[in-house]
């Protein structure tokens, strides 16, 4: 307790005492007093005990008083500090190893680089592509001086240049000499060199085709087109389709007097090939067999050249047979082939588009559990699957929502180099067969736009499966009649 606080106790301890013993000697009756107070006589021993008591009374106070404050001053003293005492250790923390890693010191998070636009990485898992090439995309007006710098500081020879008119675009196709893998040399020429405006792979598709041995067949694809009534309307008349895909035979007695123009893209020095020549025949033959558009003009483009046990094609090959049938004015362009998806190939591809070019692509014949191939899968692209004589989907055609129709495609009679024929299966053929029809769309209505002839190829098809559009047969199978009774002008 404060010394001021016991001090005031005992002192009205004191007093209290001192009243009370006061009061209760004023208080007391004697005999014959009644209720007031007996007066004292002078000299009566009542008196004399009165007077002592109040004198013990205020020694009694006095002491009291001392006492208190004494003990006051003695408690209120500040008692001796306690000794001192170690600080207590603080509770262990966890191991190192656990503890969270410090924040930056900019007191920001950590980003992975990425790569400036233009810059394109092949997906995670993509192997379809040259593994010793890279195709650099740089402006024009770049002088030899600043790419041989290029080459020297990454080890690269420059093997070819082209200038894609559709897209406006300079792209060289380098080697790589120094073993670096595609990847590393894509980050680093995109970190080192900010003259590249982009760098990307030189992806490569295959042809959509199963091998066959050549036999003779009676064909039922025209048929299933209904060809015959269509061929009163339109039969591709002065329209020209372009043929991406392997060396055809120009001098097959189907094909002969169909081909007005050949391009090779390919350096590869080959003889025709079968895929190739089967797909200019399944448009165009006029001889013995029925093409789809047996009176269209072909530009035939060889981009793919036979590789180990496969046919190939690379994005350089592929965009250069895309320019140069654009630049002769192809209105269709057929692409029997499928492959992985590629930025330079998009971007032409919808240059294409928009310049009134149809363009028209086989689904890929890798299997229902495939992811979309390209370029079928591009949305400036008619993607064709195939099926069989009993209109069953051909179990290696590729699903997904990007296919838009179907065409026959399994066990199709077709030219074959040296002048024989085949048989041959796939969504490659189908797609021929569909380019084909397109062709006939465009004669018989020259204003046709590619978003038209998609239309009018879907709303007229044959519905397979479920009713509507599916994944398996896109909007069904084509009807030639049907859709080229439809294009007719308003």
């Amino acid at each position: 307790m404060p010394r001021a606080t016991l001090t005031r106790v005992l002192l009205a301890a004191a007093l209290v005492a001192a009243t009370g013993v006061h009061n209760g000697y004023a208080q007391s009756n004697r005999p014959g007093c009644g209720d007031g107070p007996c007066p004292m006589r002078p000299g009566s021993p009542s008196g004399d005990n009165h007077n002592n008591s109040v004198i013990f009374v205020v020694v009694g106070g006095i002491l009291i008083a001392v006492l208190a404050w004494i003990i006051a001053n003695q408690s209120d003293a500040a008692p001796p500090p306690p000794p001192q005492q170690p600080p207590s250790p603080p509770p262990p923390g966890p191991p190192l190893a656990q503890l969270p890693p410090a924040p930056p010191s900019g007191g920001g998070t950590t980003t992975t680089a990425q790569l400036r636009p233009g810059c394109n990485l092949p997906p995670v898992g993509e192997t379809r592509f040259v593994p010793t090439e890279v195709i650099l995309d740089v402006p024009a007006n770049v002088s030899s001086q600043v790419l041989e710098g290029i080459a020297a500081r990454h080890t690269m020879t420059r093997e070819e240049t082209v200038r894609v008119g559709l897209t406006g675009r300079t792209l060289h196709r380098w080697r790589i000499d120094s073993g670096t893998s595609v990847q590393d040399m894509i980050r680093s020429i995109c970190t080192a060199d900010r003259v590249v405006a982009g760098i990307q792979p030189n992806y490569v598709y295959e042809l959509a085709q199963s091998e066959q041995e050549p036999v003779n067949s009676d064909q039922y694809a025209p048929q299933k087109l209904n060809l015959t009534e269509a061929h009163r309307l339109a039969r591709g008349d002065r329209v020209l389709v372009a043929v991406i895909d392997s060396e055809v035979d120009a001098s097959h007695p189907d094909i002969a007097g169909a081909v007005t123009a050949n391009f090779d893209a390919s350096a590869d020095d080959e003889r025709p090939h079968s895929h190739g020549t089967g797909m200019a025949g399944a448009i165009a033959a006029h001889r013995t067999m029925l093409g789809v558009a047996p009176r269209v003009g072909l530009l035939t483009v060889r981009a793919f050249s036979s590789k180990a046990n496969s046919v190939e094609g690379t994005t350089f090959n592929i965009l250069k047979g895309l320019d140069w049938a654009a630049a002769k004015g192809a209105r269709v362009v057929n692409m029997s082939f499928a492959g992985p998806p590629d930025p330079r190939l998009r971007d032409a591809l919808q240059k294409a588009y928009k310049k009134g070019m149809v363009l028209v692509a086989a689904a890929g014949n890798a299997g229902p559990s495939s992811p979309p191939l390209f370029p079928g899968a591009d949305p400036n692209v008619i993607a064709v699957t195939a099926t069989d004589s009993e209109d069953a989907l051909f179990p290696g055609a590729n699903r997904g929502s990007y296919v838009a129709v179907a065409a026959p495609g399994v066990d199709i009679l077709a030219p074959a180099p040296a002048g024989t024929y085949q048989l041959t299966t796939g969504t490659s053929v189908a797609a021929a067969e569909v380019s084909g029809v397109a062709a006939l769309l465009i004669e018989r209505n020259p204003a046709l736009t590619p978003a038209d002839v998609r239309r009018i190829l879907m709303d007229t098809a044959k519905h397979l499966g479920p009713a509507g559009r599916n994944r398996d047969f896109g909007a069904g199978l084509v009807d030639a009649l049907q859709a080229v009774t439809k294009a007719k002008p308003k």
